[in-house]
């Protein structure tokens, strides 16, 4: 009688009988390979040491990649900067040059005139603004006081601007310095 071997069973019997199927006469014998469980885990440590090494030496390479990136898109970033202020740098050179000839001050005072506005358009295509100030509440995100005096206007507002601020795309470049208007004493 033959039996089934059953699902979960791996070997496959060989004859009808329980007995374990010798080897051919002619096949090398097989050798029964026992693991040593302590070189196991030492190879599986060394397994696992090279994989960290290589994710290690991976994230090394990345970070230094990375960073170089950063620093080529700052110097890209620059350029391009400096190729948008450079006409106005030149007509600055060219006022400078034309004032020292000139004998008529309102010529200069235009010319000047129209490079401020210029340079202005430049900040504006690169979205830098100036910080709004006189006549409005004293924001302490946007201006720096340095000084309070005595006015009419209400206790708070900006009464005078010492040096303009700038923000970029919302964030501030360079805080206004401002003079705050306080009450008058009684």
């Amino acid at each position: 009688m033959t039996t089934d071997p059953k699902p979960e069973e791996t070997e496959t019997p060989a004859s009808s009988t329980n007995e374990s199927p010798e080897p051919a006469a002619d096949a090398p014998p097989t050798e029964v390979k026992v693991e040593d469980p302590l070189e196991a885990a030492k190879a599986e440590a060394a397994k696992l040491k090279d994989q960290l090494m290589r994710t290690a030496a991976d994230f090394d390479n990345f970070r230094k990649r990375s960073r170089k990136e950063i620093e080529d898109a700052r110097k890209a970033g620059k350029e391009d900067l400096l190729k948008e202020f450079l006409p106005v740098f030149d007509n600055l050179d060219r006022g400078m040059q034309s004032a020292q000839k000139a004998t008529d001050v309102a010529a200069v005072a235009e010319g000047l005139s129209m490079v401020l506005r210029q340079f202005v358009d430049t900040l504006g295509r690169q979205g830098i603004s100036k910080v709004p100030t006189i006549g409005n509440p004293f924001d302490p995100s946007v201006h720096e006081a340095i000084q309070q005096v005595e006015s009419d206007e209400p206790p708070g507002h900006v009464v005078a601007e010492v040096q303009p601020g700038y923000v970029q795309g919302g964030r501030l470049v360079r805080a206004a310095l401002v003079v705050v208007a306080k009450p008058k004493a009684s």
